[in-house]
């Protein structure tokens, strides 16, 4: 057994940025970071698009709000400090149909509040700028700060810097069992670690680590899988932006969408079908009887009750299983596509979206909650990995260090 002053569970993004800014803080304390995988990077840090957002989606008075920009910012400068892929693409968020009008509208507003640079434009300057896009209505939303990078390269530019620090991260290293009262976790080999403050950054099965801890009892996961095709090259198109349609602010999801990464793929995606199993990404890969039980539980009583729309997307996204279906979607913002220019991707992730089982809703906002010496980082979706670096500064102001204090 040995001890550690911060132990946190999981090296996806926000679990190592937390490292890094602990060890920035304490430069003179201990910080091991557990990881159950043999390399990270394998679930949603290495899997999302590497789109750093600009904000303009969320409410002005949510804590995604007062990350998300300053994020983006920060992690650019990350980049370039590091020489690592970055390309400044912008976004164009089209309508595809009429009735997206007020959802514009309500961005638009939104941007100016979060203070983002957004221009309405109209369907001339769209054609323009993005001739591959079009809008249903005589106007469009063009946000130019928003880029692409790398989250794998980031990723690996992070680990290696918090290591020369003096950060010790442990692979293959999956906590079986918790003790609270001697502040111990065990680990599958059978070592204990005794820890002065947890941190729970651990994704997809944050909430089942939380729960061990005696937080977050209220909490539960109901995983998404979001499918992406790409686009054949052969196909000549010439998309310049990220094209993205007008999303329902209803549900915490974006909508089928353009995203070329900095080596030059153009995907489309990704889809938000439920998924039976926190690592289900194809096939019965990673279901497991019981958790499918409890998932399919929760999603029948998301369509009994039907908050805020939860049939009409489970009706919507469930179709894009099936590329005709996905076909139709991806072209209402690219009309030029033809179904033969989508090709098969391995490219897949699973959304660890957390439901409040008291409210039945899923929660839209960054989650975090306190236990007896930890923190618990129960809904970090998107825009986490754009967010990273002032989420972080954000868990250790709000969260450890007024525990210590």
């Amino acid at each position: 057994m040995y001890n550690t002053d911060f132990l946190v569970i999981g090296a996806g993004i926000v679990g190592i940025s937390i490292a890094r800014e602990l060890k920035i803080r304490y430069p003179y304390s201990t910080i091991t970071v557990l990881e159950k995988e043999a390399s990270p990077g394998l679930h949603s840090s290495g899997r999302n698009s590497g789109v750093l957002h600009s904000g303009i989606y969320y409410p002005s008075d949510s804590l995604k709000a007062k990350v998300c920009s300053q994020g983006a910012i920060e992690m650019a400068e990350f980049c370039n400090q590091y020489g690592l892929p970055l390309e400044r693409r912008g976004k164009i968020l089209v309508a595809v149909n009429e009735q997206d009008e007020p959802q514009m509208e309500l961005l638009a507003r939104r941007a100016a509040e979060n203070k983002i640079i957004a221009e309405v434009i109209d369907s001339q300057t769209l054609k323009e700028i993005e001739p591959e896009a079009s809008t249903a209505i005589d106007k469009a939303l063009f946000i130019p700060s928003t880029a692409v990078g790398d989250p794998l390269a980031v990723m690996r530019a992070i680990i290696s810097e918090v290591e020369k620090l003096g950060v010790k991260i442990n692979y293959n290293s999956k906590i079986v069992n918790v003790n609270i009262s001697q502040q111990q976790v065990q680990l599958q080999n059978g070592k204990k670690i005794g820890y002065g403050h947890v941190v729970n950054a651990s994704g997809l099965y944050a909430d089942s680590v939380a729960h061990q801890f005696d937080v977050g009892q209220r909490y539960t996961l109901l995983p998404f899988k979001g499918i992406y095709w790409k686009i054949d090259p052969s196909a000549k198109f010439n998309i310049r932006h990220l094209i993205y349609p007008v999303p329902d602010l209803r549900v915490p999801f974006l909508g089928v969408h353009t995203t070329t990464t900095t080596d030059g793929i153009t995907y489309l995606g990704p889809t938000a079908v439920p998924a039976f199993g926190r690592e289900n990404y194809h096939g019965l890969h990673g279901v497991s009887f019981l958790e499918s039980i409890r998932i399919m539980n929760l999603l029948t009583k998301q369509f009994i009750y039907n908050r805020d729309g939860f049939r009409q997307l489970v009706f919507q996204e469930g179709r894009h299983y099936f590329k005709p279906w996905f076909f139709q979607s991806a072209r209402a913002i690219l009309p030029r596509l033809k179904q033969e220019h989508l090709l098969p991707s391995s490219k897949v992730g699973i959304r660890a979206q957390i439901l409040d089982k008291k409210t039945g809703r899923m929660v839209s906002d960054f989650l975090v909650e306190s236990g007896h010496n930890s923190t618990h980082i129960l809904n970090a979706i998107s825009p986490a990995w754009t967010s990273a670096f002032p989420f972080a500064r954000y868990v250790c102001d709000s969260y450890i260090e007024k525990k210590s204090s």
